[in-house]
């Protein structure tokens, strides 16, 4: 009999309970006893959504983030918060997000915080994680309560569990090192310190009566090195001690040349991302021995449309012929990325919605297959018959193919994404017009939404106020960001963004194409969640999407404004994209549809536009051989839609949380004539990429860690200016924070930009000394 499984579920919870219970102690509303009473009913909750399958992950809920579970969990704590008294989930919200509760913070004498875990991107995903921090003197200690306390929690409500755990490697490979040693060289010190914890924590999983446990490594789907080969090969030898059974899952891609080294792993059973890495499945099968449990990821774990059951079976059903009870069936990879149940859209279009599921209905999903698996598909013919019609529909449906924007994007040429002149040309007409200081000051675009401005921005879509009410509650508040920067002292203002629910959704609700769940979140980190767009079929702009409310601001003011869009790089790759054609032509129609409001808001007299890219590197390959050809198309896209304008006119654009130096080169090849990225957490790391590379045009790396609630002082942004004056020319360096202000509050963001606007007057008064 083919089993069925899951690697992991939603933890915020189908409205967002876990997001609104942590918020609420964060701010002191709530007691820890009630967060972790939430916690524990989510947890239940969720365990009976997925009570119909052989095995249910156990260990895939984080109160912030599975990495930073991980690091407690093997006694890595930043020495910053060891001595910090109190419980110990205070720490780990110290770690995450630099303070805990108020009355927390006050008992540790922590009361004005400490500094933040940097915080990246989880491989190719919007997911962040905490990123450990490695040195010479680390050393680990098991702490396992956590887990082994929910293990024994889900044992007790009948759960049928398999524990999930970050596996070594990946955990070590993911983090970094904060004693400037190298993390390769350190090794074959770290690997025999930390297996032993590991080993520790598998006895007392053995001790609970655990059967499997599923020990997530998906750095084997990156290209490894000998060194990295060989902590896999150790680790796993280490690791298979014969009181339990491993179950090695891999996700986001293919193994490739990491095949045979994953077939000779000492561990019972193997999952494979079959929907990245089909073609491997064969091989797979073939090199591994006769006793392995092979697990097939068959149904897309990141992605929102329904699978087509009927070619899955097509290809399952030979392998389960060969494999029998070896096979084993779930989603590609945990379904963190997705939205929690496609029934609670009772909004959205019929039609369109038939064409989706989200996590439940991708785990009814995986019961069906294993139904007609192991039964024959005339037991479930009329859920394939269902499948097969939304399949069909989609396919055919004229909603999706559009002739005019098929005809556009072969009229594109090389000349429209090359600027008039080179930057140098550009900067002294820029210098020129906008007579901006040596280090200028600027925001990143977002200003804090009050609960008063989100009211206003539901009251109106749902028709229970005018236009005419509406639009003088958005002037309103973008007339208060103007007189706030104007106080503030700043350069180059920005009018907040008060109209826009998220920077994707509001230009996709703009845009034909796309279509909008009411409840599709999903966690981008910590309480943060996004709810993505759906790109289901060919994109065109009907019409200007933000020019109305950003000449309003620049009627308010003498400074620059800067015109606010989101790139064809980040809303592509923070929708929900459609899977029928290449990831490259819905990003240029995108492009091609920014284009056009880019253009109109330089005739509308704006000299400042942002096109903002904070998703750039999320969608790179996880392995460089295939780098050159995503970042092709994506310079270009940007290219596209950015150098249509006049040399005059200043182009920016952002990125955030990412790793950055290792694509310095393309990011200079987009041309943006100032680009802003985050470095504040990560201590001007990316300043080390000019020591080979001499970035060419303007550059801002921020110097406020806006994701944190801690509110730099003026000595610590000096700091790190001088870091950066010393590897950047001052007519080239601009001064801002790391991201958007929008889930800030203003009595942070404003002594935070005041710090910030002194610290650039300090660095202007050295030059003058």
């Amino acid at each position: 009999m083919v089993r069925t499984h899951n690697l992991g579920f939603p933890r915020i919870g189908a409205k967002r309970e876990l997001k609104f219970a942590l918020e609420a102690y964060w701010k002191g509303q709530s007691s820890l006893d009630e967060l972790k009473a939430l916690a524990a009913d989510l947890r239940r909750r969720h365990w009976l959504d997925q009570a119909f399958l052989d095995l249910a992950p156990v260990g895939d809920f984080a109160f912030y983030d599975q990495v930073l579970d991980t690091s407690f969990m093997v006694g890595n704590l930043p020495q910053r918060v060891r001595e910090l008294s109190g419980d110990p989930l205070d720490n780990y919200f110290r770690v995450a997000r630099g303070r805990s509760a108020p009355a927390a913070d006050e008992h540790a004498r922590c009361r004005d915080g400490v500094a933040a875990g940097e915080m990246t991107k989880w491989f190719d995903t919007n997911y962040h994680y905490i990123v450990p921090e490695f040195g010479v003197d680390t050393e680990f200690r098991l702490d396992g309560s956590s887990l082994t306390d929910q293990v024994a929690e889900a044992m007790s409500n009948g759960v049928k569990a398999k524990p999930v755990i970050i596996g070594p490697v990946t955990y070590l490979a993911v983090g970094k090192t904060r004693d400037g040693s190298d993390k390769r060289a350190l090794l074959p010190r770290l690997m025999p310190r930390l297996l032993p914890v590991y080993v520790e924590l598998l006895e007392a999983l053995a001790r609970q009566g655990v059967e499997w446990v599923q020990i997530d490594e998906p750095i084997l789907v990156t290209e490894l090195d000998d060194a990295w080969q060989q902590a896999f090969a150790a680790a796993y030898q280490a690791l298979n001690t014969g009181k339990i059974k491993l179950l090695l899952a891999t996700y986001f891609g293919s193994l490739e040349e990491n095949l045979p080294l994953v077939a000779e792993l000492p561990v019972q059973g193997v999952h494979l991302d079959a929907v990245n890495a089909g073609h491997e499945v064969e091989p797979l099968v073939t090199r591994l021995p006769s006793d392995r449990v092979v697990s097939l990821g068959v149904v897309n774990g990141r992605n929102v449309w329904k699978t087509d059951l009927n070619a899955a079976l097509d290809r399952l059903e030979p392998v389960a012929r060969k494999l029998g009870d070896r096979l084993w069936i779930a989603p590609s990879c945990s379904l963190l990325h997705v939205p929690v149940d496609l029934e609670m859209e009772t909004e959205l279009d019929e039609e369109i919605k038939s064409w989706l599921a989200f996590a439940r209905q991708k785990l009814e999903e995986v019961h069906l297959l294993a139904t007609a698996l192991n039964q024959g598909r005339e037991a479930v013919q009329a859920g394939l018959r269902a499948n097969q019609a939304a399949i069909q529909s989609r396919r055919l449906s004229q909603r999706v193919n559009n002739p005019a924007v098929k005809a556009a994007l072969a009229g594109i040429t090389e000349e429209m994404g090359r600027r008039v002149s080179a930057f140098a040309q550009r900067a002294a007409k820029q210098a020129q017009l906008l007579s901006l200081p040596k280090y200028p000051t600027t925001t990143i675009g977002s200003f804090p939404q009050t609960p008063e401005i989100r009211q206003v921005r539901s009251l109106s879509k749902a028709g229970k106020i005018s236009e005419a009410v509406y639009k003088e509650a958005i002037h309103a508040e973008i007339a208060r960001c103007v007189r706030e920067q104007e106080a503030l002292g700043l350069d180059v203002l920005v009018h907040g963004e008060a109209e826009r629910n998220d920077m994707v959704e509001y230009f996709g609700e703009q845009l034909e194409g796309y279509a909008f769940s009411r409840f599709g979140w999903v966690q981008s980190y910590g309480s943060r969640c996004v709810k993505p767009p759906i790109l289901f079929g060919d994109i065109r702009r009907p019409k200007a999407m933000t020019v109305e409310w950003i000449t309003y601001a620049q009627a308010l003011t003498e400074k620059p404004m800067k015109g606010m869009l989101t790139g064809p790089v980040t809303i592509l790759n923070w929708s929900f994209v459609r899977d029928d054609q290449p990831r490259s032509v819905s990003c240029m129609q995108l492009a091609l549809a920014i284009r056009e409001e880019v253009l109109d808001l330089e005739q509308a007299g704006l000299k400042v536009i942002q096109i903002d890219e904070a998703a750039l590197r999320e969608g790179l390959p996880l392995r460089e051989a295939q780098w050159k050809e995503y970042l092709d198309w994506a310079v270009q896209s940007f290219r596209i839609t950015a150098n249509g304008v006049a040399d005059e006119t200043q182009i920016h654009t952002h990125m955030c949380y990412s790793e950055f130096n290792d694509i310095i080169a393309s990011i200079a090849d987009m041309d943006a004539d100032v680009i802003t990225i985050e470095s504040s957490r990560s201590d001007m790391e990316l300043l080390e990429a000019f020591d080979d590379f001499n970035y060419p045009n303007g550059i801002g790396p921020g110097v406020y860690d806006i994701h944190s609630p801690n509110i730099p002082g003026r000595e610590h942004i000096v700091d790190l200016l001088t870091k950066a004056a010393a590897k950047i020319p001052a007519e080239r360096l601009w001064v801002n924070p790391d991201c958007g202000l929008k889930t800030r509050q203003w009595n942070e963001v404003l002594p935070a930009l005041a710090n910030m606007v002194a610290a650039a007057m300090v660095l202007r008064a050295s030059l003058e000394s």
